[in-house]
């Protein structure tokens, strides 16, 4: 399997080494350039410039282009706010994709947007053009909707663990002349109903760290698993793909997407599904990460059955009166003893 990974947000300077250590196994880099709102909120290195963190950006996509990686540019905020449809926003995005592609060299652009899709589409001829995982596509009619614009999606969270709607969208994109890609290691609860007002806080972060809030919001998913209830129901909330069992797709789609660009260690996410295997937190290789709601327990990955995705694969998908997946969680919840951390 080929990997899909992301360049980090706080811009690390080693980032680049661990994707060229591992290029081999990378079918893509993707990453957010200059101020774009980009489904991720932005750090920034304290005492860093802008023009510093551009500047070492462009070095580490020099780096790394060198070493024949490919790239994938995002424009997947989830709002543009009155710059939307402005003529501003698409002359932004044609003179940053023209400079990238001349520069570096740019074999796809992913975007939650529609009309950015079509811009690309229109005027970058052989850049495919990919629809972020953020449009929720899960069905035929979904893809169909809009297939005009796009050549390649990234499938509904959701649907990683459902065998059925997986080979339907797959035999539809064959069919069609589509490409389908996974998002591999998210740790966001299905369905949530949340998740669009989230995305849309994320793409206005500039704006809002300037006013005086009344709320802060992290997310529901944080109040949810605060309960023994909801952290009893995470496993069977969540869609995440096991590293030891991403062979089950393995000629499903062509690579599978690596969210890295807040994880602590994306060196640490890459390596677990490049060796299909990881003894550990299972919730340290996902983005997010609610290691916090848990503690001092853990999720071992270890812990969780080798038969667990076929199980689910098939399932169907009544979690509220089976229980089986509760029960995987309970024997793989462990409790650390943090007395033996204690200095």
């Amino acid at each position: 399997m080929k990997y899909i990974v992301g360049y980090p947000t706080d811009a690390r300077p080693d980032f680049a080494d661990v994707a060229i250590r591992y290029k081999e196994h990378i079918s893509e880099v993707y990453f957010s350039f200059g101020d774009f709102p980009n489904g991720r909120n932005t750090v920034t290195v304290d005492g860093e410039l802008p023009f510093e963190r551009q500047a070492r950006q462009l070095d580490a996509l020099e780096k790394m282009s060198r070493e024949g990686i490919k790239f994938n540019m995002l424009f997947n905020g989830n709002c543009y706010g009155k710059d939307s449809q402005s003529r501003a926003l698409f002359n932004k995005i044609g003179d940053t994709t023209d400079f990238i592609q001349r520069k570096f060299g740019l074999n796809s652009v992913t975007t939650s947007s529609v009309l950015i899709a079509k811009f690309i589409h229109e005027n970058f001829g052989g850049i495919d053009v990919r629809a972020s995982v953020n449009m929720e596509i899960g069905t035929p009619e979904g893809m169909s909707y809009v297939s005009n614009v796009f050549d390649s999606l990234y499938l509904k969270r959701e649907y990683n663990r459902d065998r059925k709607a997986l080979m339907r969208m797959r035999e539809w994109c064959d069919a069609n002349g589509k490409q389908m890609y996974l998002l591999a290691n998210s740790g966001c609860l299905n369905f949530c109903s949340a998740h669009t007002f989230h995305d849309n806080l994320v793409s206005h972060e500039a704006e809002i760290a300037g006013m005086d809030n009344g709320y802060e919001f992290r997310g529901v998913c944080w109040d949810y698993l605060s309960s023994d209830a909801g952290r009893a129901e995470w496993l069977s909330r969540t869609n995440f793909i096991r590293p030891e069992d991403i062979e089950l797709y393995d000629g499903l789609v062509p690579a599978v997407k690596l969210a890295t660009r807040v994880n602590s260690s994306p060196e640490r996410v890459i390596r677990a599904y490049v060796d299909a295997k990881y003894r550990g937190s299972v919730m340290d290789l996902l983005e997010p990460n609610h290691s916090g709601a848990f503690y001092p327990s853990i999720v071992d990955n270890g812990e969780i059955p080798n038969g667990f995705a076929n199980t689910v694969l098939d399932c169907d998908k009544h979690c509220e009166t089976c229980g089986k997946c509760k029960e995987i969680m309970k024997k793989a919840t462990k409790t650390l003893n943090i007395e033996t951390f204690n200095i």
